[in-house]
């Protein structure tokens, strides 16, 4: 009976610790800034040279990005502006060759929130 309740502990512990980081975002705003705009992902799937893996990847940093909290400024402008950059990605991911990732704008994000 003890070994059951043991197990039954540890399980939960295993479980609880998944559930309590659920919500946090796969990357940080600094990881995706490296990766996909100072590392040069974004423009690589914009100019149409991405695989379908960098495009999954850019549409997954722009998601998390969005999970996070800006430095500065109005989260639920934040919450637009990332929206915006997902759904360009999404677009990306779509099309074949070429594709205009419009929102991808350093100065208007940084003026706002950084």
């Amino acid at each position: 009976m003890r070994n059951l309740v043991m197990g039954l502990l540890g399980l939960s512990a295993v479980f609880g610790a998944g559930y309590v980081y659920a919500d946090e975002p796969k990357y940080t705003i600094k990881q995706v800034m490296k990766e996909a705009m100072k590392g040069g992902l974004c423009a690589k799937v914009a100019k149409g040279e991405g695989s379908k893996e960098d495009k999954e990847k850019l549409v997954e940093m722009f998601t998390a990005m969005g999970q996070n909290t800006p430095p500065k400024g109005d989260k639920g402008d934040w919450d637009k502006l990332c929206a915006k950059l997902v759904a360009d990605a999404k677009a990306a991911q779509k099309a074949e060759g070429k594709s205009a990732i419009k929102s991808a704008n350093c100065k208007a994000c940084h003026d706002n929130f950084k």
